[in-house]
């Protein structure tokens, strides 16, 4: 057996082994366009974009290189109300988010729903700024299929017989937790005309750390995630601009740093300063795992991403680099005229 054929019988049993005993230490579902996932990243996230509403849908498909590929999707939407009718206000925000996720050869699932709300509040100074605090209460099933699982019991001289009994007293193939989440968040911006503008925040999800066992074994409970989210972003002439992103998260034993960046080429109306059409490029890091390259385009209320994982872990010679891709359909809008009395507060404006 040569290396590589080596590395994917690993894989393989080792995503076949998500298996009915428990789910214990298992990371968090991610994405590696981490930042249309507002309500995962950090609820007080919610809402702040500088249109009325946001709808999102997000797809990612990994490791078809080698083996059942994990499959990610996530659809979120989000929205906010003005409170009060200066230039500069609070406002308060709402959305709900629901990812879905399936991995390893018995199917192995993972459905989640999050609503959130949101209140920034505004500091009324010349840079916008705003102190952000969110919090979320989500519901989350895993299951699997045990009819595809297989075990000791139904191998006799090595060769796989499903009619033998599998000696095994399995578990409901449910099991359902309850989630909740918050954070805060600051956004302001510098420069001359405010041009940059930036983020800070941190976020903790899981503060009830449900068991996480279809045995019901205690002790065996789903980790406290904690998450620290930066942004930055500006312009470098009327043509060109720039945005930066970084997100670091913290679950058990298990983390993640990825950042990275985007350079895009706008198209400006003559009669709006929001770019009419925009073109992205750039690429972000996923620390010890991958180099994403990244792409984007905007038109007008509509933004379409894609971005591809190029696997430089210890499993890429097992994946020859290909790690997977990304999809991400993004759609923004306002409910009443921007430049009416009515419009949208001043918020953080990343394309």
């Amino acid at each position: 057996m040569n290396k590589k054929t080596f590395y994917k019988k690993i894989l393989t049993l080792l995503c076949s082994a998500l298996c009915p005993v428990v789910t214990y230490a298992q990371a968090d579902i991610h994405f590696s366009q981490f930042y249309e996932t507002s309500i995962l990243r950090n609820p007080a996230l919610t809402g702040v974009f500088s249109e009325d509403y946001k709808f999102s849908a997000v797809y990612r498909n990994q490791w078809s290189s080698i083996t059942n590929p994990f499959e990610t999707a996530l659809v979120s939407a989000e929205s906010k109300i003005k409170i009060g009718h200066g230039e500069q206000n609070d406002f308060f925000s709402y959305g709900a988010l629901v990812y879905y996720d399936k991995a390893g050869s018995i199917d192995s699932r993972i459905i989640g729903a999050y609503p959130a709300i949101n209140y920034s509040k505004a500091f009324g100074d010349a840079h916008n700024s705003y102190l952000s605090a969110g919090f979320t209460g989500g519901i989350i099933q895993h299951s699997f299929d045990p009819s595809k699982a297989t075990f000791n019991n139904q191998y006799q001289n090595n060769v796989f017989n499903a009619s033998n009994p599998t000696g095994e007293n399995l578990p409901n193939p449910k099991l359902t937790l309850y989630d909740v989440g918050a954070g805060i968040n600051f956004n302001s911006s510098s420069g001359e005309y405010n041009s940059v503008t930036y983020m800070l925040g941190v976020s903790g999800y899981h503060f009830t750390q449900p068991n996480n066992s279809y045995y019901k074994s205690p002790n065996i409970n789903l980790n406290m995630r904690f998450n620290v989210n930066m942004a930055l972003s500006g312009h470098f002439n009327e043509s060109y601009s720039y945005q930066l992103q970084g997100n670091f998260a913290l679950q058990g034993s298990y983390y993640e740093a990825i950042a990275g960046g985007l350079v895009g080429w706008n198209r400006i109306n003559e009669n709006d300063l929001d770019p009419e059409f925009a073109i992205y490029a750039g690429a972000f890091y996923r620390y010890g795992d991958a180099i994403i390259p990244t792409f984007k385009l905007r038109f007008k209320t509509l933004a379409f991403g894609l971005s591809y994982d190029v696997n430089v872990s210890g499993l890429n010679t097992a994946s020859s680099y290909r790690g997977g891709y990304e999809i991400s359909l993004i759609k923004t809008g306002h409910f009443f005229d921007k430049n009416s009395t009515n419009g949208k507060p001043l918020c953080p404006n990343f394309y």
